[in-house]
């Protein structure tokens, strides 16, 4: 792994930086397009493992932690994907910041509907979009759920909570003008980068390694959105359940170089893939200096079956590389998750 100092763009430059005056905290919610809300429930509730909501009008809405709702999922027969990405912010006034940032860099900004409001279980949000086009909602103020959070299966919980629901993943066109937006204009932290098998940059708006990465691709879509699980015994037991449709896998299982997840990729009811994953790795955003990651992006496992095979050959030298180095990292727990144990 080598450390060495961003490449010489702005917007890497200025990622440490920009973050300090971030106006934004969490990934907060998703919204999800899909041809099925049978679908994507039975997937949701006996996969994933969330919590079935309020179901109604076209949408349902899906429950990982004390929030009203982090996902939502509109039906529709014309298109599949995300539909729009949340970001949460502190107050009135980060959102009044941002917004003027937003203007100041020729970004329209829209007033979120008290209608709007009420159906994202918000105080209030803005709505702009990225250069790719992708809709973005800022907020604060998110509904907190009546009673605790059950799961759909039986699973430990998820890692959610001020660290946001998880993280989302977008393939690009082009790096360079969402990497400038997301950190000159929205004030993302960027943890690290990945040039080989695939060029891809990890972004952080807290202290989970990142909220948001971008994999260039060539072409814009949603690559996947991701799950932290409370346990490892979670993860496994999810990838039990994966292997009894094997179409459904889309990466096996592995742990990664830079966040050190444990994790699968599992194809969604709405094409982009869904990582369930365990043990992300957290960074002090205050004092982080961004870094490439020259031994690729996982440590063991992870084949990505949407490679080309080219790619995926060469993805496994790499991993085959690490192993022969001998690189290991720490695994990372939260307090009661863990153990100590004799070496002998």
């Amino acid at each position: 792994m080598r450390r060495c100092k961003p490449k010489p763009n702005s917007a890497q430059q200025n990622s440490t930086m920009s973050q300090l005056n971030s106006a934004i905290t969490a990934l907060g919610y998703l919204g999800i397009q899909a041809n099925s809300l049978d679908a994507w429930t039975d997937y949701a509730t006996q996969f994933v493992g969330l919590q079935a909501g309020e179901r109604a009008g076209g949408q349902a809405q899906f429950r990982l932690d004390s929030r009203r709702h982090r996902l939502t999922v509109h039906e529709t027969n014309d298109a599949t994907g995300i539909a729009y990405f949340g970001w949460e912010l502190a107050n009135a006034s980060s959102m009044q910041q941002l917004a003027a940032r937003l203007e100041g860099a020729g970004v329209k900004v829209t007033s979120g509907s008290a209608s709007l409001c009420a159906q994202r279980g918000v105080q209030d949000l803005i709505c702009f979009a990225d250069p790719q086009g992708n809709a973005l909602e800022a907020f604060y103020g998110a509904a907190q759920a009546a009673n605790a959070f059950v799961s759909g299966r039986n699973v430990s919980g998820f890692r959610a909570g001020t660290l946001g629901l998880g993280h989302a993943v977008l393939t690009v066109t082009h790096a360079a003008p969402m990497l400038k937006f997301y950190t000159e204009v929205l004030g993302f932290g960027l943890s690290d980068h990945v040039t080989q098998p695939f060029n891809a940059y990890f972004l952080h708006v807290n202290g989970r390694h990142h909220s948001l990465a971008l994999i260039e691709a060539g072409k814009p879509s949603v690559h996947h959105i991701m799950f932290e699980m409370m346990a490892l015994d979670d993860v496994g037991q999810a990838y039990d359940l994966a292997l009894g449709i094997p179409e459904r896998i889309g990466t096996t299982l592995g742990r990664h170089t830079n966040d050190f997840v444990t994790s699968f990729y599992a194809r969604s009811p709405s094409q982009f893939m869904v990582e369930i994953g365990w043990g992300g790795r957290m960074i002090d955003p205050a004092n982080w200096q961004a870094f490439e990651v020259t031994e690729g992006p996982s440590l063991w496992g992870h084949d990505r079956h949407w490679l080309p095979p080219d790619a995926q050959a060469q993805a496994r030298r790499m991993r085959l590389q690490a192993a022969e180095q001998g690189l290991r990292h720490p695994l990372q727990v939260v307090p009661g998750q863990y153990q100590e144990v004799p070496l002998g």
